[in-house]
């Protein structure tokens, strides 16, 4: 723990989501003890939090994502559930003394700069005053419904997944789900286990590779109880499979996207045996353009009886059900939407205003752009983790969010030194790094003919376009001649 640098920052984070948490552990070990966590509901965990539809887990291995400290003998499976996550999130913050820091039910409505502090202010009437603002409300938290007429007449019950209607039940009914998506892929195949009948409607295919999802006995989890540095090598060995294979794939490294490719493809052929079902189900865009997803039930689940999988467009939405472009009419007692989120909006809505009064919307009315993903002009003093061009490619996003806390904490630890009072990056730092995150996009497979949420709305991805290792490189100390510094 550093505790003899000259002062100490109060920190104000907004989100208590895994990133949240994480800053509030690598802050408290660095010495910062100033920090308070705002989050917008009434229990921490984001996503993990949020998302409870029957069948979530996540597409990453269990034992890779964790926080690299805190390896987690309890996963019952290859690939954890919704609620392990959740409670593994948990189970950290309250070993870490994290949870006494959030002031839950508060979500930011503003946040201005003035004179190297920043105020905040929440829903509940409370201020709270910051040498730094640091944003961790995560990627993927603003469902987004889709533009459909008439879906506001629908007579059944109607939700999101990411707001699940537990109350409904679903057990013989006629269930239609819009949207074939990683979500989906794990929600359609419960629906149909219970459903009378499931209409998935599919506007664009999907590639999907098969990873076995293995269950994990009562004796392999006591034996990792006593033997921590086994879940290590499983972090490790994991890290460096997915690195190796689907984060090289994305990116354009040809052996690698020739195996994902292969793997994908193969698992369609042999899965699917009608051939008509199998031509609907096949994309006409590049394996990775959209993200891979990762399943070993969806396939099974297609094929029963009950299922059917509607590739004719939607007209509208009636009392009764969806109305497809052929003119028929598809009746349903429930509506469900796995339509994704709204990937760009990030901290927003809350009004964030920086230095000169210019606000967040005036700074992103172009382009939705951040130096290293963590720091936009005008702004000072404020990060946003996660932010756009951070690398996704179906890596662990806790691994991103530790490399980017080690480079946030090397700056705050200088600002503790006195080396500045005031941090910023410039116009021209972002139009460098732009500049060279284009310089490297021709070579990846997001411009492989597809639309995705990578895509930002002018056709340009939000990835990281180079290897994961060259990003850790890359992170591994600030640039300050892209900062303007300031001291008072």
């Amino acid at each position: 723990m550093t505790t003899s640098l000259p002062r100490n920052p109060s920190v104000v984070v907004i989100g208590a989501g895994m990133t949240g948490i994480l800053l509030a552990i690598e802050l408290e070990k660095a010495g910062v003890t100033d920090v308070t966590i705002l989050e917008k509901k009434n229990d921490l965990g984001g996503t993990w939090r949020e998302n409870t539809y029957p069948g979530v887990a996540c597409d990453i291995p269990a034992h890779m994502y964790t926080y690299s400290f805190e390896p987690n003998p309890e996963w019952s499976h290859r690939f954890a559930h919704g609620d392990e996550i959740q409670a593994y999130f948990k189970r950290v913050s309250d070993t870490y003394k994290v949870t006494p820091k959030i002031h839950f039910n508060e979500a930011v409505t503003d946040a201005s700069y003035n004179d190297g502090k920043w105020t905040t202010k929440t829903n509940q009437g409370k201020t709270y005053v910051s040498d730094f603002l640091i944003s961790a409300t995560g990627i993927l938290h603003h469902p987004a419904r889709p533009n459909i007429q008439g879906l506001d007449s629908f007579q059944g019950k109607c939700f999101h997944t990411a707001e699940w209607d537990h109350s409904v039940g679903l057990e013989g009914k006629r269930i239609g789900i819009i949207g074939t998506g990683s979500t989906a892929a794990q929600v359609i195949p419960e629906m149909i286990k219970l459903g009378k009948k499931v209409s998935v409607f599919q506007r664009t295919p999907q590639w999907i590779v098969q990873v076995p999802d293995t269950n994990y006995s009562e004796k392999e989890k006591i034996r990792w109880r006593k033997d921590k540095a086994v879940l290590k090598r499983f972090h490790k060995w994991y890290t460096f499979a997915v690195e190796q294979t689907f984060s090289k794939a994305v990116i354009g490294k040809k052996l690698p996207h020739m195996l994902m490719s292969f793997l994908c493809k193969r698992n369609l052929r042999n899965s699917i045996k009608d051939i008509n079902l199998r031509n609907k189900l096949t994309p006409n865009y590049r394996v990775g353009c959209k993200r891979v997803i990762v399943n070993s039930t969806f396939y099974k689940a297609i094929q029963k009886p009950n299922a059917d999988l509607v590739t004719e467009g939607i007209e509208k939405i009636t009392e009764k059900g969806v109305l497809t472009k052929d003119g028929k009419l598809h009746e349903l007692d429930v509506l469900i939407l796995a339509t994704g989120f709204h990937p760009f909006n990030f901290m927003r809505p809350m009004n964030l205003t920086g230095k000169n009064g210019v606000s967040i919307e005036t700074v992103w009315k172009k382009k939705v752009q951040a130096y290293r993903s963590l720091f936009i002009p005008h702004l000072p003093n404020f990060i946003l983790m996660l932010g756009p061009n951070t690398p996704i490619g179906n890596f662990s996003v806790i691994a991103m969010s530790e490399v980017q806390t080690k480079y946030v904490l090397k700056i705050i630890q200088d600002w503790r030194r006195k080396k500045f009072d005031e941090i910023e990056t410039t116009e021209d730092a972002l139009k460098k790094f732009a500049a060279y995150l284009k310089a490297g996009m021709g070579n990846t497979v997001w411009l492989g003919g597809c639309q995705s949420w990578y895509l930002d709305p002018d056709g340009d991805p939000a990835m990281w376009p180079y290897t994961w290792s060259r990003w850790e490189k890359e992170m591994k100390t600030p640039d300050y001649k892209d900062f303007a510094l300031t001291t008072f």
